[in-house]
Order: C-alpha cells, then sequence, then structure tokens
C-alpha cells in the first residue's frame, strides 16, 4: 500500500503504507498532540497568566514473534513552547527520551496468564488513583514488573513498580527508595450488570520529614473498592472508597477518601443527554505537628477534570460536590458541561491541587472552608479517525477561603488542542 492509498482510505494510519513492506512481527505507528493554553489568576493573583503552546510526538515501535510474545518500544519528545517560566519544568518538558520499554510474555487482554517487565503505564479504574496522567505533557510512567491472571471469574493484577522520574536532556530514571506495590482485581461475576474492583496497595517512601521531628521511611496500604454499573430506567452509577493505614518513622498514618456519582441518561431525547450528580471526599489533617496525618494520599492519579477542569482542586482534604451534562449531537461530537463547589474537609490543613501540590494553607484554619467554585465547558470533534479535535474554557469563582489565604484572584483556563495518530 503506498502513502497516497493509506491517505485515500478514512480508516487508514500513514504508518500502515510502511507497515506493509515489513514483516508482520514488526509494527511501526506514532501520535502527535499540540495543546494551545493558558491561565489568569496564577495562583489566585491579579496580573499572573501564562499561555503557551505544547507539543507532544510519540514513536512506537512493537516486535511480536509469536502470539505470546511481544516487545515494545516508545519513544517521546514533549515541549512547552512562549513559557513564561524559565526553565520549564518536567511536567511540561521531556526532550526525546524513552517512555516505554517491556517485554510481555502471554497476553494480558486474551490469554490466562501474562507477565510484563519494564517501562510501562499503570492504569487501573478511572486512574483516581493510579494512572498516566495523560493530560500532562509528559505524563508518567513505572519501572515495573506486572503479572496478570484471567479467570472466568475474576481478573487479578500484581505488580510492584517504581515510578520515572522527568529529566530534561537526562536519561529518566526511578526515583531510589520509593516503591508502590499492589493487586487488583475485576470481576463482572458478583453483582449482575456491575463491575466490582477490590484492590490493595502499597507504598513505600524514604527519608521523609516526620511532624514531630527528624526523617523516617514511609509506610502505608491502601484498601479498597471501586463499583460502577447500570441500573434500570436509564440509570448508572459508580463508586470509589478507599482507607489508609500505616506509619512515617514515628508518625501514624490514617485517611479515606470516597467518590459517588449517579448519572441518568435520556436515551429518546436528541441529543441523548446524560446528567450527573457526584460527590468527593478525602480526609485531611487537623493538626500538623501531632504525630497523626490524616490527610488522604492520592498516590499517582490521572487528576484531571475530576474535580474541575482547572486542577487547582485534587483529592486530598476536600470534600467536592459535582453535577454535570454530556451532550452529543453527533456521531463525531461530545459537548460536556460541569459544575464544582469545594469545601475544605479540614480547615486546618491545605488546598491541594490535582498534582498534589499545596495551593494554599492557613494553619490556624481562621481562612474558613469554603474554597469556591468552577464552571467548566468543553467540547471534542472526531474530524476523522485519526484526527480528533477539542476545546474547553474553566473559570473559578474563589470562596472564602481563598479570598482569606490567598489574594482571591478569579482563575481562567482556556485551552484548544489538536491529536493526531500515523
Amino acid at each position: 500500500m503506498s502513502a497516497q492509498q493509506a491517505a485515500a482510505k478514512p480508516d487508514s494510519l500513514l504508518s500502515d503504507s510502511v507497515n506493509e513492506g515489513l514483516p508482520k512481527w514488526l509494527r511501526f505507528s506514532g501520535e502527535v498532540r499540540a495543546r494551545v493554553e493558558g491561565f489568569t489568576g496564577g495562583g489566585f493573583k491579579p496580573n499572573t497568566e501564562d499561555t503557551y503552546l505544547l507539543t507532544r510526538l510519540r514513536l512506537n515501535m512493537k516486535v511480536q514473534p509469536t502470539s505470546w510474545l511481544k516487545f515494545v518500544l516508545q519513544g517521546q519528545d514533549a515541549h512547552a513552547l512562549w513559557k513564561n517560566v524559565v526553565p520549564v519544568t518536567s511536567t511540561y518538558q521531556d526532550t526525546m527520551d524513552l517512555r516505554l520499554g517491556y517485554v510481555e510474555i502471554g497476553d494480558a487482554e486474551k490469554k490466562t496468564f501474562a507477565l510484563r517487565a519494564g517501562r510501562q503505564e499503570l492504569i487501573f479504574g478511572e486512574e483516581r488513583l493510579i494512572g498516566v496522567a495523560d493530560w500532562t505533557n509528559t505524563t508518567r510512567t513505572f519501572d515495573a514488573l506486572r503479572g496478570t491472571l484471567r479467570l472466568p471469574v475474576i481478573r487479578l493484577d500484581a505488580f510492584a513498580a517504581s515510578v520515572v522520574k522527568i529529566h530534561d536532556g537526562q536519561f529518566n530514571e526511578v526515583t531510589p527508595g520509593t516503591y508502590l506495590y499492589g493487586l487488583y482485581g475485576s470481576t463482572e461475576k458478583l453483582v449482575p450488570k456491575t463491575t466490582v474492583e477490590p484492590f490493595f496497595l502499597w507504598r513505600r517512601t524514604s527519608n521523609l520529614v516526620q511532624e514531630t521531628s527528624g526523617r523516617g521511611v514511609m509506610n502505608f496500604g491502601t484498601v479498597g473498592v471501586r463499583l460502577v454499573g447500570k441500573l434500570p430506567m436509564n440509570l448508572d452509577y459508580g463508586t470509589e472508597m478507599a482507607r489508609q493505614a500505616g506509619s512515617l518513622g514515628t508518625d501514624t498514618i490514617g485517611a479515606w477518601a470516597g467518590h459517588w456519582v449517579l448519572g441518568y441518561t435520556a436515551t429518546a431525547a436528541k441529543w441523548k443527554p446524560r446528567f450527573s450528580a457526584e460527590y468527593n471526599y478525602a480526609s485531611g489533617d487537623s493538626n500538623s505537628t501531632d504525630g497523626h496525618r490524616g490527610t488522604f494520599d492520592q498516590l499517582y492519579p490521572s487528576g484531571h477534570d475530576k474535580y474541575g477542569m482547572a486542577d487547582q482542586v485534587g483529592w486530598k482534604n476536600i470534600e467536592n460536590l459535582r453535577a454535570g451534562v454530556d451532550l452529543k449531537p453527533g456521531k463525531k461530537w461530545l459537548i460536556k458541561g460541569r459544575y464544582d463547589a469545594w469545601w475544605l474537609a479540614n480547615t486546618r490543613d491545605a488546598l491541594y491541587d490535582a498534582g498534589s501540590n499545596v495551593v494554599a494553607r492557613v494553619a490556624n484554619g481562621s481562612a474558613g472552608r469554603f474554597v469556591g467554585q468552577e464552571i467548566d465547558t468543553s467540547a471534542m470533534y472526531d474530524l476523522t479517525k485519526q484526527l480528533k479535535a477539542g476545546a474547553g474554557y474553566g473559570h473559578i469563582f474563589t470562596g472564602t477561603f481563598l479570598n482569606h489565604a490567598t489574594p482571591g484572584e478569579a482563575y481562567n483556563f482556556p485551552y484548544a488542542m489538536l491529536n493526531y495518530k500515523f
């Protein structure tokens, strides 16, 4: 197949013309993404703004000599142009580096057993605790060993991993002393029309500051369950609850979080709107010096648009009420609208963003609980199966807490993007 023939077929990729002349066990592909985004009111301060272009190129190679053995490589080149802050942080920029590089014995999606070793993605559930953070320009991977067992009743994944730290201009490596272990199950046999996903995760990190004094090793477990399913009358639901316990040196750890959503789809209406109501909670810490840590740790999430599209709020020390509507004007369209309101779970703890960074803190709790509100709208359109376009806008109205803990400037976040697979 020539490049012109590949381009003429609406469902084909440009790489098809290359792969056509290669052995079946060798395949190449790629993807490029460009997104213009910006903000005003950064840090909820006046005269703090930025507009920049994010570009990301991925080149893939798969070698599969047999049905039960494959090797996967992916190189990624990510850049941020026109950023006000220089040098650009690792979230935005990483000159060509190895993003994926693993060998898999078996097949995690088709066969009874699979074993994958090397640099890889870890994605579980809705990625509220473990995900790739694909919205970010450089995203997240792990150096990991992962085993998958698929039985008629349940699928079980077990892994030992260490997150890869981005070093622009150097080879990306894991951070010594930082580890994540996990067991994650999934079954559709326990409850009709429902997927049940129990999990247990263990995180270990060395050389962290204790609340009391000195440094210690953090060890804590996260046990929980996720359920998502269908109900009569075009209703759907989802929930995820997790409890954490452990220690950091002499400090004790005790925290919990929950996510609950109920949706309704008007299937007879023209644009098939889905309406949803959602509540999210994550515990906070009442005293930063008493040797007990109550702030929920959201681990390694894909946090974008989970608690507001502007990503100024994460699943830590928060109460979140959310309402939404999804519209499909046509097969290629998806339009979303969201409303979020937030309160601190504990006024003596901080407000954290989607990446677990501290946005603001008033340690004596005098700034109040009400954080603010956000209104978002976004649209995605499939120009072809290879090319997608999207745009969105989010606006945060500051509440009592932000007005006291920061200058209280409103936050705006617009973006427009293109994604092309080849």
